[in-house]
This record gives C-alpha cells, sequence and structure tokens, in this order.
C-alpha cells in the first residue's frame, strides 16, 4: 500500500545538512495523525517536514469501543504520503506511536498491523502513563527551568505527571479527551462541565496541589492560548513558553464555554479549521475543571509534548545536559554568519567591556548574551535598511525553546541596536517591550558594544582577541595595540 517505492531511491547526502541523519515522529492521535521530520536528534530540534491530518480516530471509540472505518481510511491515506516524505527525507530512524484510540479500541491492533504495512515500520503502542512521561519530558526539553504539573490533552485522554528538579513522576491518565468528552456528553457543553469536573475530581495528581504552575500540552489548549493573546492584545503571538496567570486562563475557560452554550462563536474561534473550533469549547472545559481543582497560580503552554520527549529520552546524557537556546543559536550562526568563529569572540569582548564597567550582569542576562553573539550577523545578506528589522522578527518569531518571551525580547533589542543603533526606531516596540525595563537597559548596553565591534572586525574573527577595554577614571577606553592602530577609524 505505501507509495515511498514508486520513485527511485534517493542517493546521496542533502545539500548544507548538519551531521547525523534526519529522524521522524508518527504520532496517531485521538484527533489526528501528524508526522514530523527532524533534520536530527539533537538537543534543539529542526523540524524539516511538518504535517497534521485531522482523522478523529476517538470519535465513537469511547462508547462503541471500536475505530470507524471513514477515520481508519483516512489516517491510513495520510500515511501513505507520509511514507513518501518520509522516503524522500532520507529517513532511516521511525518512531511511529499510536496513543489512547488504538489503545482503547477493540480493532486497535487490526490498525495497527495495517500501519505497519503502509510505513513498514513496527507502531509502538503507548500506555497512558507512557504518554503522560513523554509529555513531560517533552516540556523539560523546550522548558528546561519549568516545574509544575504537566496536562497532555488529547482527544480520548488526559495525561498528568509531575515535573520538578528531576524526572518525572506520578504519571495518570484519565479518560477525558475532548473527542471522548463531547462524545460521552452528546455535545452538551453543560453536561461536558459538569463530567468534566467528575473526572477530574477522580485526579490523585490534582488531590494534592504541591505544584503552583500547570503546564498545558496539546492542541486544542494551545489554541486557548492564541485565544487568551487575542484577547488581551499580547504582541508577540508565539505559544511555546507563554505564561499567564491561572485565574485569567480559567475565565476565558468559563466565557468560550458560556458563549458556546448561548450558540454564539466565542471570539477568535474564526481563524481556526472547523475541526478545531468544535474541540475547543470542550477542551476549555477540561482545563477550567483542572484549574478549579488544582488551585494553580500560573499556566505555561509548551509547543512540545510527546513528539520530541520520545527523542529527547534517547539523547546522551551529555546531549540532554546542553542548553537548547544555546544550541539552536549555534546551529543557526553555523548556517548564516559570514564566519561563525568570530561568535565566541564577539562574547569574550563583552565580557571584557562588563568586567571595565562594572555592570551587573545576571546569570540569565549571560546567557542571553552568549545567545546574542551567535545570532549577531545571521542576516548579513538582507539588506542593509532593514537588517534590523528582519533580526527582530527571526528572534521574537524563531522556532526556538529554552528562552521565555521576555528574552526572546531581549535578544532582539539587542540585535535591534547592534544593527540600528542606540536610538533607532523599530515597529516592534511593542514586542521589545516583553524585555522589561532592565533588559532594554542590558540590551542598549551588549548592543552597543556588538555595533562597535562589527565596525572593528567586520564580523570575522581574529581582530577582537587584540583589542581590550580598560577603566580610565570615568572614562573606558578601548586598548588597540600600536602596530594595529589603524583599526581605529572614524566611524569606529
Amino acid at each position: 500500500m505505501t507509495t515511498a517505492t514508486l520513485l527511485p531511491a534517493r542517493t546521496g547526502k542533502l545539500p548544507g545538512k548538519a551531521a547525523g541523519q534526519p529522524v521522524a515522529v508518527l504520532d496517531i492521535g485521538s484527533n489526528s495523525v501528524r508526522m514530523v521530520i527532524y533534520e536530527r536528534a539533537t538537543r534543539a530540534l529542526t523540524p524539516m517536514y511538518n504535517e497534521k491530518v485531522a482523522c478523529a480516530l476517538g470519535r465513537g471509540v469511547g462508547s462503541g469501543g471500536m475505530l470507524a472505518p471513514k477515520p481508519m481510511k483516512k489516517a491510513l491515506k495520510a500515511m501513505q504520503r507520509f511514507a513518501l516524505m518520509s522516503d524522500r527525507n532520507g529517513v532511516k530512524t521511525h518512531h511511529i506511536l499510536a496513543t489512547s484510540a488504538v489503545r482503547d479500541a477493540a480493532n486497535g491492533s487490526d490498525f495497527v498491523a495495517r500501519v505497519e504495512a503502509v510505513m513498514g515500520q513496527p507502531v509502538t503502542l503507548l500506555s497512558g502513563a507512557d504518554e503522560a512521561r513523554y509529555a513531560a519530558l517533552g516540556v523539560r526539553s523546550g522548558m528546561p527551568s519549568h516545574k509544575g504539573l504537566v496536562g497532555d490533552l488529547g482527544g480520548g485522554s488526559l495525561e498528568l505527571a509531575e515535573l520538578g528538579s528531576q524526572t518525572p513522576s506520578g504519571g495518570e491518565t484519565l479518560a477525558l479527551g475532548a473527542i471522548r468528552l463531547q462524545d460521552e456528553a452528546g455535545g452538551d457543553l453543560n453536561k461536558a462541565a459538569t463530567l468534566a469536573r467528575v473526572v477530574v475530581s477522580r485526579s490523585s495528581l490534582l488531590a494534592r496541589p504541591v505544584l503552583s504552575r500547570f503546564i498545558a500540552v496539546g492542541g486544542s489548549w494551545r489554541a486557548l492560548a492564541k485565544l487568551h493573546q487575542l484577547a488581551t492584545d499580547y504582541p508577540l503571538h508565539v505559544v511555546h513558553n507563554y505564561v499567564a496567570p491561572a485565574a485569567d486562563i480559567a475565565r476565558l475557560c468559563d466565557n468560550i464555554v458560556q458563549q458556546s452554550i448561548a450558540g454564539r462563536l466565542p471570539s477568535g474561534l474564526e481563524n481556526f479549521s472547523a475541526s478545531r473550533a468544535e474541540l475547543v469549547p470542550f477542551a476549555a472545559a477540561v482545563l477550567a475543571a483542572v484549574l478549579e481543582t488544582g488551585s494553580f497560580e500560573g499556566v505555561s503552554f509548551s509547543a512540545l509534548g510527546v513528539r520530541e520527549g520520545v527523542l529527547f529520552e534517547g539523547l546522551s546524557n551529555s546531549e540532554k545536559a546542553k542548553d537548547p537556546l544555546i544550541e539552536a543559536a549555534g546551529q543557526i550562526g553555523a548556517l548564516r554568519a559570514r564566519d561563525p568563529a568570530h561568535g565566541p569572540e564577539l562574547n569574550a569582548f563583552a565580557d571584557r567591556f562588563l568586567l571595565a564597567t562594572g555592570i551587573a550582569e545576571s546569570r540569565r542576562d549571560k546567557r542571553l548574551r552568549r545567545a546574542v553573539c551567535l545570532l549577531s550577523d545571521i542576516n548579513w545578506r538582507g539588506h542593509p535598511d532593514y537588517r534590523g528589522e528582519q533580526a527582530i522578527a527571526m528572534v521574537a518569531f524563531g522556532a526556538f525553546i529554552g528562552v521565555d518571551h521576555g528574552g526572546r525580547a531581549q535578544i532582539a533589542a539587542t540585535l535591534a541596536v547592534r544593527h540600528m543603533g542606540l536610538n533607532a526606531q523599530s515597529a516592534s516596540e511593542d514586542i521589545l517591550d516583553l524585555a522589561g525595563p532592565d533588559g532594554l537597559a542590558m540590551a542598549r548596553n551588549i548592543g552597543a558594544v556588538l555595533r562597535l565591534a562589527f565596525q572593528l572586525s567586520a564580523g570575522r574573527c581574529g581582530i577582537l582577541p587584540l583589542l581590550n577595554w580598560r577603566a580610565n577614571g570615568q572614562q573606558l577606553v578601548l586598548e588597540v595595540p600600536l602596530q594595529f592602530d589603524y583599526l581605529a577609524s572614524d566611524k569606529a
């Protein structure tokens, strides 16, 4: 049934790719099937191909116990295309994961056999505890400093796990997916809200709220984050690592449920596909019940979950220990900068500046500065008049993990100064303001140092190590060796 053999075998290495083989994860969920092909299994994953098909495999499984023929046919057809894309991208390693719908269906094993015939690879049937653990590992990979109760809402179930300073613990699964809840409530949202509270009340993890933050995973809950951003005019429409007060999210969920009960389309839902918009009110009913039961202070949203958790678990301990932001910045710098070796020299140059001036730098600022230096020359090919705005957009909207929204804004603000100077105005000021006053002040300091450094070095290594900063009373002196005094141009 697979179509991957219709084209001649791909030969040779893909041009411009990093060392390592592409790896694919096929997630067979109750609501959708999704294939993501990553450039390679690394600490900072880069998707090369990402396609989702809404199949609603879980529709009716809770009541009838069977996967229906039409959703299975749609899923298998999508997998034929996935198999072809996998072959074209040179994938040798596959992780094919089946979750709640397949796990609970009486004909799940028959469907698994058909999937294996299409993909030519074995399927791993995850237990609820497996899903909970992998979802928490996915969060850990993308938000390393976060601690809280992770909740992954799918179409057929809700998985919960505690994420503390060590490995995830307390994996738990509840029969409370968005599709299952819609089916069991007969589409009645009043009944769905009551059912959600009843099922959530049985959770042993929510019964002992020792963690103040709830970390939401899953497409329908990410949709709620987007709706909250729209409702509050939040300037940065990136869901990953978006944080909001639990009371605000609970109020949003209640409003969505009540508007839907009244027959009104909640504001913003028109921006989503019909299949997603249909499930969002039921997802809102579940999240409202969770937040009411758990008494959380804040909610974080993660774009990473089970798929990334599976790959994270397979990394070596040394790879897991790497900083995902620095890894991603280094990868982008290696691909796009004129001289990737210049970034570390730039960071050391800024180190000497801070030492000479006595400007205090937090551990967080130091980490963001290192990332800035690696990203400082990634848009040199752009038009000179727009490099600053391009740099802001590339960072603010880039697929970075391991950094919160304030950190994104601080990196972007630093690059804006590096390209446009201290007095430049940006069309993205509202985004840059997310860095906060202290972050913007540090961005001005480091951005000015970077601006000078590029005037002196033209973005090439070997020059900045020759230079040193020295405080002379109220003055700051840049020391240039006599034999290189010509580096001190009028512009520099």
